[in-house]
């Protein structure tokens, strides 16, 4: 083995190691998962999953990703990065989170490309119309301020641009985080309370907004950006049983999806 193979082994090695430590405090130790073992195992080619939701990105926003300046929000461990840059486009991540950002920095160490900093999603450390897509997957229910977030999104992207939302609707009855059950718009007191009689941690609760669809499309809106539907993320509807009917039946009765799946479109923008 030459010495830039064993350099490469050897930090392939590494993030499979921090991988490993980032998703079983995750899925174990703040979500208490049942299955978390074999969450973890999949985070560990976790692009693949990302590779085959770039299609339904390029369809969306009407052209392909290649040569396109991407800026994931809430990037995470740095998965669809990857995906993304594999497509061709240059891309850009930003997380709170400090041990994310380390992997993501050895992604990019191993020649996965993208860029990343440290940075919260409500002051995002770039210049006005820099990105072509601003892509925002499960991170908006975990901000500070979630129109600070959606007005910082609209900031950064290009005219003829497009920022891409996926949030779970606090108007579903389960819970994606926590992969249960869960009341609609559950007051936090009691969904403490829930989790407890469930076995599980409680803590996590509390960096969650309660989204809806209704409050994500008129804070675009008042961005200066009309939203407008898309599927990306097919939503797990297995439930069985008289609950899944249910479940069904009350989704179809009030109208509602259990995830918001919004495009905004930069070029919408309303001028007085």
């Amino acid at each position: 083995m030459t010495k830039l193979a064993g350099e490469h082994a050897e930090l392939t090695e590494r993030l499979r190691g921090l991988l490993e430590q980032y998703y079983v405090r995750y899925y174990r130790d703040t979500l208490g998962l049942p299955d978390w073992r074999a969450k973890v195992i999949g985070r560990q080619r976790e692009e693949e999953v990302e590779a085959t939701r770039i299609q339904a990105v390029a369809d969306t926003v009407g052209r392909p990703l290649r040569g396109m300046r991407v800026l994931n929000v809430g990037c995470g461990t740095g998965g669809f990065n990857v995906a993304v840059e594999r497509a061709g486009a240059e891309s850009w991540g930003v997380d709170a989170n400090l041990d994310a950002i380390r992997i993501c920095d050895l992604r990019r160490a191993l020649g996965t490309g993208g860029q990343y900093a440290l940075a919260v999603a409500e002051s995002l450390p770039f210049r006005d119309a820099s990105f072509d897509l601003v892509y925002c997957l499960s991170t908006l229910e975990h901000v500070a301020d979630v129109e600070v977030t959606v007005r910082e999104m609209v900031r950064v992207a290009r005219p003829g641009g497009s920022i891409l939302l996926y949030a779970p609707n606090s108007w579903a009855l389960y819970e994606n985080h926590y992969k249960i059950f869960w009341p609609p718009r559950c007051p936090k007191p009691l969904a403490r309370l829930y989790l407890k009689a469930r076995g599980r941690p409680t803590r996590f609760v509390d960096t969650l907004n309660y989204l809806s669809l209704r409050r994500c499309v008129d804070l675009f809106r008042r961005a200066g950006v009309v939203p407008e539907p898309f599927r990306l993320v097919k939503v797990d509807e297995s439930q069985t049983g008289l609950a899944g009917r249910m479940a069904r039946l009350y989704y179809r009765a009030f109208n509602i999806e259990p995830a918001i799946q919004l495009v905004a479109r930069k070029e919408a923008f309303r001028r007085p």
